[in-house]
């Protein structure tokens, strides 16, 4: 590392947050974070038990009473202030980020930003949550309804966006007066405990944010998803995780929102602005070097288009820059692990060997590290793997089909569905794929959607719930009704 590289990640806390408190883990072990661009290990910070995530629980149901009296205003204000802190240290939280996770530095800033707007919409949202007074429709009562914080949460975050996935869930429970356990994904923590000094700095109140960092996830976390104290449940992760996630929070009927697996696919109509189309699939495919559960896994492509669009793509991805991150010029980083490499390739060799054709790339790149070189195949079968697992990496299959029915026939043949991508010019078929298209959001004309004030989620496998937008806080709230008689 660099002496600025060393600085940045020597800032950091290394413990647990615990009503207010950075901490070790009770029997002192630890857990080292690597640098997927060397293999190196950063730094290690506190590997937490199930006693040190029973402590956190216990801080959050120790605070959730006082946070929930305190002023909306006053928990608009703080995030706010948090915002406002992001900006201000974009660049070391943005080399943060990137040392840890590997991806280039220009969308680690992009992914600062993003982060930082969750803050800013749910600041305005935190006011603006209310209830309602009517008449009831026989005029002899009144109907009053009231929103309040669902109580103590339990939020547990990915790897590939740790610091926006982090925001997006801390945000609303925020503002909507919850607090709250985070567990961040191990490979990442560095980014999560950042944040979490940066909220205390805004002036967040010691327990309602408290962090644990583990090796052991399962074992840490169910016996906090059974505790009956405990009311909310987010997740962003694999569907598999997911599935047992959701199976333990039965026990305690936990309010849960699933951001799980995708598969999405893109399509290309034969009236589609190539050129906007090939930039769309770039963004849509190599946004986080591909490691992004709203990435474009299937290029589904119109027979007309579909040797044109190839080419043009495979040129594209080509001439991207590989390397680690911090180089300024380099436009993709690694993977996250050696285990994630070699599942990439082995999807590419899958293809390949059911006939699919190699137009760039296809390897890993020698040295440290976990690179793989952006990948375009052509002519991928529909038996190809693929089609029906998520990739998770810098590779493009390109599939042909003949008209529109053919189109929706294969790009809802899957178990997921959190996103759909579409190019075409004509407004009709724009609006009818997008009814047809089973998905939980779609993308017109365009590579990347995601916006804090949209309401993102997915259906089918991909999930439940909505983080974001007017519905992202909703989450966070429970609804109660008086009825008001003697009127």
């Amino acid at each position: 590392m660099s002496v600025r590289e060393s600085a940045v990640v020597e800032t950091v806390p290394k413990g647990l947050l615990v009503a207010g408190e950075w901490t070790p883990a009770q029997d002192g072990r630890v857990l080292p974070v690597h640098d997927p661009s060397t293999g190196e290990v950063l730094t290690s910070v506190a590997d937490a038990s199930p006693s040190d995530g029973m402590a956190a629980l216990d801080a959050a149901v120790s605070a959730q009473q006082s946070w929930a009296a305190t002023a909306p205003r006053e928990r608009g204000e703080i995030l706010r202030r948090a915002f406002e802190l992001m900006g201000e240290r974009i660049d070391d939280l943005a080399l943060l980020l990137t040392l840890e996770m590997g991806k280039p530095l220009a969308e680690s800033r992009g992914e600062i930003v993003y982060a930082a707007e969750f803050f800013r919409w749910f600041a305005e949202e935190a006011v603006r949550v209310h209830g309602d007074y009517r008449v009831a429709p026989a005029g002899d009562k009144r109907i009053l309804t009231m929103q309040q914080p669902v109580g103590p949460c339990l939020l547990i975050t990915p790897w590939n966006f740790p610091t926006a996935m982090g925001t997006r869930k801390i945000g609303p429970a925020v503002a909507a007066g919850c607090t709250m356990v985070v567990k961040p994904a191990s490979e990442t923590p560095l980014s999560m405990l950042a944040l979490a000094a940066l909220l205390a700095e805004a002036g967040l109140p010691d327990g309602v944010l408290n962090v644990v960092t583990t090796s052991s996830s399962g074992a840490v976390m169910e016996p906090l998803i059974r505790d009956p104290r405990v009311r909310k449940l987010s997740f962003t992760g694999s569907t598999a995780v997911g599935r047992r996630l959701v199976e333990q929070s039965a026990s305690s009927l936990l309010r849960v929102s699933m951001e799980l697996g995708g598969n999405a696919p893109f399509l290309v109509f034969a009236d589609a602005d190539l050129d906007a189309a090939v930039e769309g699939a770039v963004q849509a495919k190599m946004r986080n070097v591909g490691e992004a559960c709203t990435a474009a896994n299937r290029f589904l492509v119109h027979d007309v288009v579909a040797d044109e669009f190839a080419r043009r793509l495979a040129e594209r991805l080509g001439s991207l820059r590989v390397g680690r991150g911090t180089d300024e010029h380099v436009q993709v980083g690694p993977v996250i692990t050696e285990k994630a490499r070699a599942e990439i390739l082995e999807l590419v060799a899958d293809a390949t060997d059911r006939g699919a054709s190699v137009l760039t790339g296809g390897h890993s790149l020698p040295g440290p590290g976990y690179f793989v070189q952006p990948t375009v195949l052509a002519d991928v079968p529909a038996d190809a793997r693929v089609g029906s697992e998520e990739i998770f990496g810098p590779v493009a299959p390109v599939t042909r089909f003949g008209d529109d029915a053919e189109a929706l026939r294969m790009a809802n043949d899957t178990e997921f569905g959190l996103i759909a991508y579409a190019f075409t010019s004509d407004l009709t078929r724009a609006l009818s794929v997008s009814e047809a298209l089973e998905t939980g959001m779609v993308a017109l004309n365009a590579g990347v959607i995601s916006n804090p004030a949209a309401p993102f989620g997915g259906v089918k496998s991909s999930g439940f719930g909505r983080e974001g937008g007017r519905e992202g806080i909703a989450e966070y709230l429970e609804t109660k009704y008086v009825g008001i008689g003697g009127l």
